[in-house]
Formats: structure tokens, C-alpha cells, sequence
């Protein structure tokens, strides 16, 4: 008889890389005959596509992003309750703030729990004072996981200097995605360009939109897949800027990969990252791509060969990637072409799904 495995996740209003891990997961695990459950702190996008592939999921009410010890403890409670009725044989817990409480429901309960970090929330680009306090809350969280999976060689050795935990304990998946079928791109004497992110810390759009306003000469367009709290600001600093009439926020969008399918180049330009699930979106989609080098973003990226890896927060080095693929359509082919081989060899669904499934039957 297959398991029964209640994933948890923050956040159920949005579809972020997580969202997307933990939809796809849950479905093939149910083709393979698990029972999967999903318990998230609010309804929104992501409960949508779960209600549409026919997955139960649950809400817990206090399970909020921010640190609140009176909501938390609450959280705990919530969902110490729903592992009491629902009875999983697994939790998999799935971002930050899960990972904290679902850790100790399932402590509370007996119930063997796993942790996939989509990240550390003490990596390089966070504040000091933020990764005191996740390292703290994270060592006692370790000792309560069976395993914690990490999803890029760079959080890997991230858990390993902090000595978050036995490398008994740690193990490294990198982030798979199902294949789609390959479409042509056609060449357009303005290239599009697209970048998928929420408006928040972690990304860097003020980079890059020193970046886009030093090659007003060159002809582009880009658009914004995303929303978040610093929305309003930078549709105010596009305009400030005079790139508004060459800026799309599309804002929070499903159809993704339309967008993709009609860009030249993709962009993600951040403070901080795990392992990027849209970077190997826009590799299976033929483009090639201009990342910070931060995370494991050059696990995947391989610069100058599928696309270009700048320093963090460097609008020179940036100016210089964009630049180079804006003015040559047959280097963007060359390395798109690339990325999608680099995509297929390494980074599809089924690989990552074979070796999580070995850890759920180990």
C-alpha cells in the first residue's frame, strides 16, 4: 500500500517556484499511487490549480510568512490537529516558515517529516539580524527533520558551514520540470525580453533598471511576469526612468510559459536564490539566459555558453550581457540552443522526482 504524504507550504494566494515543485509533485505522485494531502495558509492561485487536478488540501488559518511566536504557536496546533485526523504516513514541508511549524507538528505526532529548502533565509544578500534569527530557529528545526533536502550545490555547502546538520541528514535534489514540446522562436528586429519575480527584497529590479535605462538606444522591450509589495515603486521608477512605454507588469500570471515562448531573453537579476525553477523554465523554452551569480543560479547557467553570470547587484556587467545578446540574434540562438540541451540532459522532471521518491520509500 502507497503512502499517504501531507505536503505543507506557506502560501496557497501565489504560485511561486515552490508552489509549482509541490503542484507537480503531488501530481505524479498521485499517478504512482500515493495519496497526497497539501495544507497551505491561504486559498488563492495555487489551492485553484490543486482543486483542478481534484488534490485535497486543507488551510491552516495561523500559518502566516512572517514570524509571529503567538500565530506560530497557533499554526502548530492547526495543523498537529489536521496530521491527527488525516493520519500521513509523511509530512514534506516546503518554504521557510512550513518547514518551521510542520517540523514540529510532526515531532508533536510522531510522523516522520522532511524538509526541502526552496533557499536558505540565511544566505548571502540577507540581512544580518534576519539570518541570526533563522539559524537559530533552523538548528533546533534540523533535529526534528528525517532528511532535509537542498536544491542547489550552493545551499548545500551553505548547510554544511552553518553545521545545520549531519551530511547523514542532507541531501542535494536539484529542481526538475517537466518537459514541454520545442517551438521555434522567431526572430523580431526588437528583442523581448522577459524576467519572472516577485516585487520583493530578494529580487533586484533596481539593477536592472539602471541597466535597461543605459541601452535606451538599443531596441528592446521587457516584460514583468509577478506582483509583490514593491510593485507600485518600480512601475513609479519606470516612469522616472522614461522606460515606461517599454516595460510591461503583467503582474501575477498562470500563462507563464506564452510569455516565455514569445521572448528572446530571459533575465533574473536578484539579491538571493536557491535554485531558480524559472531559470530552467526559460532553458526548456530556448532562451538564453543573463542571471546574478547568486545561489545556484550558475549550476545551471553556464556562462558564456547558455547564457551570461553577472556579480550581484553589477549594472555594468549587466549593460555588457544585454548588450551583447541584443545586438547578435545568432549568439542569442547559439546559446538558447544550448540551454535547452543543458535543460533536457540535466534538469527534467522525472530525475528529481525517481531520487525524492527514494527518500519518501527510504
Amino acid at each position: 500500500m502507497k503512502k499517504r504524504i501531507l505536503f505543507i507550504i506557506t502560501r496557497g494566494d501565489l504560485l511561486g517556484g515552490a508552489q509549482i515543485h509541490v503542484r507537480d509533485l503531488c501530481k505524479r505522485a498521485t499517478l504512482d499511487g500515493y495519496e497526497c494531502l497539501v495544507a497551505c495558509g491561504q486559498e488563492g492561485m495555487f489551492t485553484e490549480m490543486l482543486k483542478a487536478l481534484s488534490i485535497p488540501y486543507y488551510i491552516i488559518s495561523a500559518l502566516k510568512r512572517n514570524i509571529d511566536p503567538l500565530q506560530d504557536i497557533r499554526a502548530i496546533k492547526q495543523i498537529t490537529k489536521l496530521i491527527w485526523q488525516t493520519k500521513p504516513d509523511l509530512i514534506s514541508c516546503h518554504t521557510a516558515k512550513a518547514g518551521m511549524v510542520g517540523r514540529f507538528a510532526g515531532f508533536i505526532t510522531g510522523v516522520p517529516t522532511i524538509f526541502t529548502a526552496h533557499g536558505w533565509q540565511f544566505a548571502e544578500g540577507i540581512s544580518s539580524l534576519q539570518k541570526i534569527v533563522v539559524l537559530a530557529i533552523e538548528y533546533i528545526c534540523a533535529q526534528l527533520s528525517k532528511k532535509i533536502i537542498v536544491v542547489s550545490e550552493y545551499d548545500y555547502r551553505l548547510a554544511l558551514v552553518y553545521h545545520i546538520t549531519s551530511l547523514k541528514k542532507l541531501i542535494l535534489i536539484h529542481n526538475g520540470m517537466p518537459d514541454l514540446p520545442y517551438i521555434p522562436h522567431k526572430t523580431i528586429a526588437q528583442p523581448e525580453l522577459v524576467m519572472i519575480a516577485r516585487f520583493q527584497e530578494q529580487k533586484d529590479h533596481n539593477t536592472l533598471f539602471k541597466a535597461l535605462a543605459l541601452l535606451k538606444a538599443e531596441p528592446w522591450h521587457c516584460t514583468l511576469i509577478g506582483d509583490g509589495p514593491l510593485f507600485d515603486h518600480y512601475k513609479q521608477e519606470a516612469v522616472q526612468l522614461g522606460l515606461d512605454s517599454r516595460i510591461t507588469f503583467t503582474g501575477q500570471i498562470t500563462n507563464v510559459q506564452d510569455y516565455l515562448q514569445k521572448s528572446d531573453i530571459y533575465l533574473l537579476i536578484s539579491n538571493w536564490e536557491g535554485f531558480p525553477r524559472s531559470i530552467l523554465e526559460a532553458m526548456r523554452a530556448t532562451l538564453p539566459v543573463i542571471a546574478s551569480d547568486v545561489g545556484g543560479c550558475k549550476e545551471a547557467v553556464i556562462h558564456e555558453a547558455t547564457g551570461y553570470i553577472i556579480p550581484r547587484g553589477d549594472v555594468a556587467q549587466l549593460k555588457i550581457a544585454l548588450q551583447k545578446l541584443l545586438q547578435d540574434s545568432d549568439l542569442r540562438k547559439r546559446m538558447g540552443n544550448a540551454g535547452r540541451i543543458r535543460f533536457e540532459t540535466y534538469f527534467e522532471f522525472e530525475q528529481m522526482y525517481k531520487k525524492t521518491k527514494a527518500i519518501w520509500e527510504s
